[in-house]
């Protein structure tokens, strides 16, 4: 259904929103977005920091828990 829609059908669709919702309305609307995008980046890159942190830890805490043979038991 939307294969066809083509280009004049877009800027036909985006006329019709400016009309509506006005040009504050949207550049505002597109500010909140602008930040939503922002927040999602800092919280993906956050999260891989803190990943990063974990593993990191994690390696330098792990400890040989290989048994060893004692000469004196055996």
């Amino acid at each position: 259904m939307l294969n066809n829609i083509g280009l004049p059908g877009l800027l036909l669709i985006a006329v019709v929103v400016l009309v509506l919702f006005g040009r504050g309305k949207i550049s505002s609307l597109m500010g909140e977005v602008g930040k939503g995008i922002t927040s999602f980046k800092k919280g993906v890159a956050e999260g891989t920091k803190e990943l990063d942190d974990t593993s990191k830890e994690s390696a330098e805490t792990a400890r040989d828990v290989t048994p060893t043979e004692d000469k004196d038991k055996v």
